[in-house]
């Protein structure tokens, strides 16, 4: 999968710096992250920065931030861009950071894009001080286990494959003359439960946010994602004792 994001990594950027282009990121995803997100402390890590987008948002709202990602592309434009704090390249699974570095670990959108989840996750946890939390973004299983028949606002949702077995995940999306070829892979919720739990990671909060009304008020056939959730996110602590 990390090859997959190199090849895309300027398509990427494209998609992600257009105004308009990543609806779902603007209405629904980035406002259910950030209210799970705690106040800025003593260090906050981008895992999986991608382009810098969030590293950037971060950074604006109080945070001392630096990013990292596998792919070399994707780091050059992070750094590149003109309001870009620091980013690294690194292997989410083997992270050039020492131990208990930051208060904060974001994976935004990314861990289902990591060959290595539960590695990642172990590692997330490692570079986390004693309290410290990791926040959490992905689509949400039962999203990329199926799909809806149509736009409609009424229309059946079909698991088209095994929720309980991972597979890849390869999609396209075509959107204001932006194409993205989209390298992922769907994975259980119990997955990613195993993965905090083997890390010693505590889930303090789940979230399954749905489409604003301010969306479906827009298009009233967004009303179909206010019936299967598209995003999970989840908040989880490094516990202060043993």
């Amino acid at each position: 999968m990390r090859d997959g994001w190199e090849s895309q990594a300027r398509n990427w950027a494209d998609f992600a710096r257009t105004p308009g282009c990543d609806r779902s990121h603007e209405d629904i995803n980035l406002p259910a992250l950030l209210d799970l997100l705690p106040p800025p402390g003593r260090r906050t890590l981008d895992l999986g920065c991608g382009e810098g987008r969030l590293s950037r948002l971060l950074r604006s709202l109080g945070h001392r931030v630096a990013g990292a990602d596998a792919a070399p592309t994707m780091v050059r434009l992070a750094v590149s861009h003109p309001a870009a704090p620091p980013a690294v390249l690194a292997d989410a699974a083997a992270l050039p950071f020492r131990d208990e570095a930051f208060d904060l670990v974001v994976a935004y959108m990314c861990l289902h894009d990591m060959d290595q989840m539960p590695r990642a996750v172990a590692e997330s946890a490692r570079v986390l001080e004693r309290g410290g939390r990791l926040c959490l973004a992905i689509p949400h299983p039962v999203n990329s286990a199926g799909s809806f028949q149509s736009r409609d606002e009424a229309a059946l949702f079909i698991i088209a494959r095994s929720y309980l077995d991972p597979a890849p995940d390869d999609w396209v999306l075509e959107r204001g003359g932006i194409r993205v070829a989209f390298h992922s892979e769907h994975r259980p919720l119990e997955a990613y439960g195993r993965a905090l739990e083997m890390a010693g990671l505590l889930i303090e909060a789940i979230r399954e946010p749905k489409a604003p009304e301010e969306l479906v008020a827009r298009d009233p056939n967004e009303r179909r994602w206010q019936r299967i959730p598209m995003f999970l996110h989840v908040r989880a602590v490094k516990p202060t004792g043993g």
